[in-house]
């Protein structure tokens, strides 16, 4: 027999909220495969994959319209999207190392009291922002987040 899961099961599964799963049904993103004779969604294995792969775009950056979009044009499978997610993360070590250099040959410039040249500076900075970039994508799915638990708690309590 094939297991299903309620939405809030869902939620704690996944770690997303009950109200982000049910915004998602909403604007026809991630639907149940079911409903309990009672109108509660059901989702089973094949509702997880798929908001695996919704999770790992979104995970990337990119915009709910984009998932949606890239989910109707290509058939993308947990494989593309692992393949995907890889290359993120050899993406951003390489930032990280490339920052990590920079910083050392920075550092035992400044060490030696040697001055810096503007190239230098300006290197520096330029892989900064690219590290900074990713920052702030975090933060956003971050707060993101907290709005999502901050309205489940009013929707909650009101």
């Amino acid at each position: 027999m094939q297991q299903h899961w309620k939405v809030g099961e869902l939620a704690k599964l996944t770690g997303l909220t009950v109200r982000t799963l049910r915004f998602y049904d909403q604007i026809g993103l991630f639907t149940p495969s079911g409903h309990s004779d009672s109108g509660h969604r059901l989702y089973n294995e094949a509702d997880i994959k798929q908001l695996h792969q919704i999770v790992s775009l979104k995970d990337l950056g990119l915009s709910l319209e984009e998932i949606q979009s890239i989910r109707k044009e290509h058939n993308l499978t947990p494989s593309d999207i692992v393949d995907i997610q890889i290359e993120r993360v050899r993406k951003n070590l390489k930032t990280q190392q490339k920052l990590l250099a920079e910083l050392e040959r920075v550092a035992e410039r400044m060490n030696k009291q040697e001055p810096l040249s503007i190239d230098a500076f300006v290197s520096l900075l330029e892989t900064m922002k690219l590290s900074h970039e990713k920052y702030i994508i975090e933060r956003r799915l971050s707060w993101e987040r907290r709005f999502d638990l901050l309205g489940d708690f009013l929707n909650d309590n009101l």
